[in-house]
């Protein structure tokens, strides 16, 4: 969740060395889904495909559906457990987002699974929260 969107990289489910890029923008809930090299996915045409759909889901396991749906700004009567629950109070449309900023951040964030291992702080990883400290 960052720029007004819920945005993350998923896997192909057909090739392991595809990724696509997806996001949901907050407020308007427009969606897009594209391949990292800006190719727009097969299944989000006029409804969320496969990847946005896991994105969801994955968001409401990390942050758990309250956080999502409120940052999003989706009104829901209910409870909310699924992607597909929020998706029944979203209605937005397919519309072309720059995938290169957010696949850039996550290459960034890959690189630092090569940072050798030391027990000392690391200044590229300050952001991350110390331990307790985001309950």
């Amino acid at each position: 969740m960052a720029d007004g969107r819920l945005q993350g990289v998923v896997s192909s489910g057909s090739d392991i060395e595809r990724v696509y890029v997806s996001s949901f923008a907050a407020g308007t809930h427009n969606f897009n889904c594209s391949t990292n090299n800006n190719r727009p996915c097969g299944g989000a045409h006029g409804y969320t495909c496969k990847h946005l759909d896991l994105l969801l889901d994955e968001a409401i396991v990390q942050y758990g559906a309250d956080r999502v749906a409120r940052y999003l700004r989706v009104e829901v009567d209910g409870e909310v457990t699924s992607a597909r629950d929020l998706l029944r109070h979203m209605n937005g449309t397919n519309e072309r987002m720059p995938a290169a900023i957010v696949f850039s951040r996550f290459l960034r964030h890959l690189s630092y699974l090569e940072l050798p291992v030391v027990t000392e702080p690391v200044p590229e990883l300050h952001w991350f929260p110390a331990m307790g400290a985001a309950r």
